[in-house]
């Protein structure tokens, strides 16, 4: 079923927004995507009731800490470039929902989300009758988006769908694929709640992903990681491919909206490819994004150098270092763990040079806001604690007091609501001069959701 193809500035582009915030609520109104529960049952009985939609197509999936939507983006891309139609699931959104179920490198309309959700809603309602008569819950608000992509891939039809997990891997609600590629972004501590606290527990949660067959594409990871992944694959016979065995960043020129890469996998040796993304961990995803559509297309060897600049020349990640406006810069980060928050303040060193640079920060309530501060506070002149619309927030004044313990109290600011965070953090990289001076700077970061409501601001939804 296609979209209607109504006027996008019409009546029927506010009839579609209607009917999808309908939707949308609909949906929200099931357990929330952080909440964990491990099981596969229900996600696998809707997609036999569907026809099994998540075997119709070949998949990339992606798990890992932090890098994921980028790696994803990366690779999807990359395929388009080889004359694949493709199909892209990833998550959070910033601005829509939307956003999650990509066809060909653009979000599916609302019009067709809306579509989507009343193909798999019958299915859906009855595999929820099912859970509850046997005590158990509805289908998850995640677990519902991700049966509704996977139709959408099988009825597009796409030739490869490039799938990035929600949370863990095991008991991911994608982890119903059965993958040609697997790919395993860097694994740091985040979701322990759901997924643990020590490394090698979370490690082994991702390495769920991995199955009979696969090729795996592992990132550079600490050394208890890797003995876990390692182990893993030589499980399940997969061929694995690693950062700093089989794969490396050779060279990388930090640049002006950018890098220049040279990247060596098993195919060959890449040089002088433009990447219009900032930071070292952007370089680390470009180099596994190259491996993995490598891997998926081994058959044809070495991946065609013209394909490969286009791809990563025509590159964006929003949301992710984010350059949102000029004088003073703001920039804008999803930044929502220590790992994330270390790579942030890398790429702002490497990238920036900023006489005075204030952060306007938010964190979720189960993130380790004391870490995540501590990693910011030596790129940062000031920071001004604030807070997103997410039920999740942190409590601004309770996240106040963290801060000025690592910052000290003369450097901390509190304002409740995000725009006017936002203004005070522009004067205060402007030193309260008149005019705009060379080198103020404004970050906003923190969470997804800080990401995503700062850009909606600054008009880039």
């Amino acid at each position: 079923m296609s979209g209607s193809g109504t006027d996008a500035s019409g009546p029927g582009r506010t009839e579609a927004e209607a009917a999808l915030r309908e939707v949308y609520a609909g949906i929200l109104d099931r357990a929330p995507e952080h909440d964990f529960d491990p099981t596969l049952d229900r996600v696998r009985d809707v997609c036999d009731l569907l026809g099994e939609p998540q075997h119709a197509y070949r998949v990339v999936h992606v798990t890992g800490t932090n890098g994921k939507t980028s790696t994803s983006r990366m690779i999807e891309r990359l395929l388009r470039e080889h004359g694949l139609r493709t199909g892209r699931f990833t998550s959070p959104h910033l601005t829509s929902v939307t956003e999650r179920i990509a066809i060909d490198g653009e979000p599916v309309s609302a019009e067709r989300f809306v579509e989507l959700w009343q193909d798999v809603a019958p299915y859906v309602h009855l595999v929820d009758q099912r859970s509850l008569a046997a005590g158990g819950p509805r289908l998850s608000f995640f677990e519902v988006l991700t049966v509704m992509a996977f139709a959408a891939f099988a009825d597009a039809p796409v030739d490869v769908a490039v799938v990035e997990v929600g949370l863990g891997g095991t008991w991911d609600a994608t982890n119903v694929v059965l993958p040609d590629v697997a790919v395993i972004t860097p694994i740091s501590h985040d979701h322990e709640k759901w997924l643990g606290h020590e490394l090698v527990d979370i490690a082994g949660e991702k390495a769920g992903i991995i199955k009979d067959g696969t090729t795996v594409v592992i990132a550079q990871q600490r050394e208890e990681v890797d003995g876990v992944l390692l182990t893993a694959a030589a499980t399940h016979g997969a061929r694995v491919l690693r950062q700093g065995v089989d794969l490396e960043v050779v060279e990388r020129q930090p640049g002006v909206g950018g890098q220049l890469l040279s990247l060596r996998t098993t195919g060959g040796l890449y040089t002088e490819v433009f990447l219009p993304l900032l930071g070292a961990h952007q370089a680390q995803n470009s180099l596994l994004a190259l491996a993995a559509t490598e891997a998926l297309l081994r058959d044809s060897g070495a991946l065609a150098a013209d394909a490969v600049e286009r791809g990563f020349a025509g590159m964006d990640s929003p949301g992710r270092l984010e350059v949102v406006r000029m004088s003073p810069t703001v920039l804008v980060d999803a930044a929502h763990n220590p790992a994330g928050a270390l790579a942030l303040a890398a790429g702002i060193e490497e990238a920036f040079t900023f006489d005075r640079l204030v952060g306007v920060v938010g964190i979720l309530q189960d993130k380790d806001a004391e870490a995540i501060l501590g990693v910011l506070e030596p790129v940062l002149d000031e920071v001004v604690i604030t807070r997103s619309t997410s039920v999740r927030a942190h409590d601004v004044d309770d996240l106040a007091a963290i801060a000025v313990e690592v910052f000290g109290e003369d450097r901390v600011h509190v304002v409740e609501r995000l725009d006017a965070a936002i203004a005070r953090a522009v004067e205060l990289s402007e030193g309260g001069t008149e005019g705009t001076p060379t080198g103020a700077g404004v970050l906003v970061t923190g969470s997804v959701t800080m990401a995503a409501e700062a850009r909606i601001l600054f008009g880039r939804a």
